[in-house]
């Protein structure tokens, strides 16, 4: 089954063409999207803007993606998960945004995913919104979780509040992050799962608790894994996170299917708790990636953020051959930018067309306060798609 680029014959906020991601891509009768921001073309300064507060930025985001899903047979109903990714200047408005979420969306329940990014690529932006739908919405639906009809289960955003509303282990990162991954364990226990259904665990903390990250091995060696196989993961830092004193939040998917450990042959991950790519059907689900020598662990061209992405991208496109697939069968791409890497950035589109193929992969672009190994400049979170 091949992917299909999503092309709407009236998308009237700018010209979708030349660039190196569709507005999204359709796989069989299943749609995933790209991030879509309130942007549009200013016929007057011929420029690219953003306008409006959040309230406005979050309509207008959503205008868009109504036009996407229509051009692909789909609309809101359809909708099994939301990704909104809100930056820090941003956030103390996202109520308005749940808001026009809420209008929208109605009585229907999609997953719902908050991911705080420290801004935008488009300075004026607040949101982002990605989306995956398939026709009937979710199978089943319950605390949050929504299943996709492929067996794909999507969970909200887990964060270490309770159910009174209070911050858990405030100032203990690893008792947070361990809070977290037992939430997700009792979520997905309630639609008949487990963690070790757990497909990907993508973790967005803070830059103080760099130092402290690695106590978060035995943890997730603990409780994930159960099945033989750990699951994707990656880590992106943020300025500030949902609630003050949350050090922490989560983002995990899982599967109905059995999982298959993909590896190239990277030894160092031989030590690790998540896997390089994990296959679940018809998914390739992946670890985040940066420059890192595999067998050196070096982080490869300090400053440099397109010669980053060439080693990052060629780590993703390594990982989808080890799984049978080539770069046409990239389904999305996450890129998290450090503001170092801002001023040649334009750069790893060049990358990305050398490197990806048409059709174009659904993707998302924010910039992070910074990455698990300073040196990074670019990470990013693939998924594709098996025949």
């Amino acid at each position: 089954m091949t992917l299909q680029a999503i092309r709407p014959g009236h998308f009237p906020w700018f010209r979708y063409e030349g660039y190196s991601f569709s507005l999204g891509l359709t796989h069989g009768r299943d749609a995933w999207l790209s991030g879509h921001s309130a942007s549009e073309h200013d016929p007057e300064s011929g420029r690219i803007v953003v306008r409006g507060g959040m309230t406005d930025q979050a309509r207008t985001a959503y205008a868009k993606i109504a036009t996407i899903l229509e051009a692909a047979g789909l609309s809101f109903a359809d909708v099994t998960r939301v990704v909104e990714n809100v930056t820090v200047p941003g956030l103390d408005a996202y109520p308005e945004a749940a808001a026009v979420r809420a209008e929208i969306f109605g009585e229907h329940r999609p997953a719902v995913s908050t991911v705080i990014v420290e801004r935008l690529l488009r300075p004026a932006a607040f949101i982002e919104v990605e989306v995956h739908a398939s026709p009937g919405g979710p199978v089943a639906s319950a605390a949050g979780v929504a299943e996709a009809p492929d067996g794909a289960v999507f969970l909200p955003t887990l964060l270490p509040i309770d159910e009174r509303g209070d911050v858990v282990g405030e100032g203990d990162f690893v008792g947070q992050y361990a809070y977290c991954l037992d939430k997700a364990d009792r979520l997905l226990r309630e639609v008949g799962l487990s963690l070790d259904a757990a497909v990907t665990t993508y973790d967005y903390s803070t830059p103080a608790t760099r130092d402290v990250y690695r106590r978060t091995h035995g943890v997730r060696k603990e409780r994930l894994g159960g099945a033989g196989v750990y699951p994707g993961a990656g880590g992106i830092l943020m300025s500030r996170l949902h609630h003050p004193g949350v050090l922490v939040a989560l983002e995990v998917t899982a599967s109905r299917h059995p999982l298959e450990a993909v590896n190239p042959g990277w030894s160092r991950y031989d030590t690790l708790t998540y896997t390089p790519g994990v296959k679940a059907g018809g998914m390739l689900w992946m670890s985040g990636f940066a420059a890192l020598d595999m067998e050196t662990q070096r982080v490869l061209h300090p400053g440099d953020v397109v010669a980053q992405a060439e080693v990052t991208y060629d780590a993703i496109l390594r990982v989808l051959e080890a799984a049978g697939v080539g770069p046409e069968q990239l389904l999305s791409t996450i890129e998290f930018v450090c503001p170092d890497g801002l001023g040649a950035y334009r750069g790893v589109a060049d990358v990305r067309k050398r490197l990806l193929r048409d059709p174009w992969p659904a993707s998302t672009g924010a910039i992070c306060a910074g990455l698990l190994r300073p040196e990074f400049l670019l990470e990013v979170f693939p998924a594709a798609v098996l025949p």
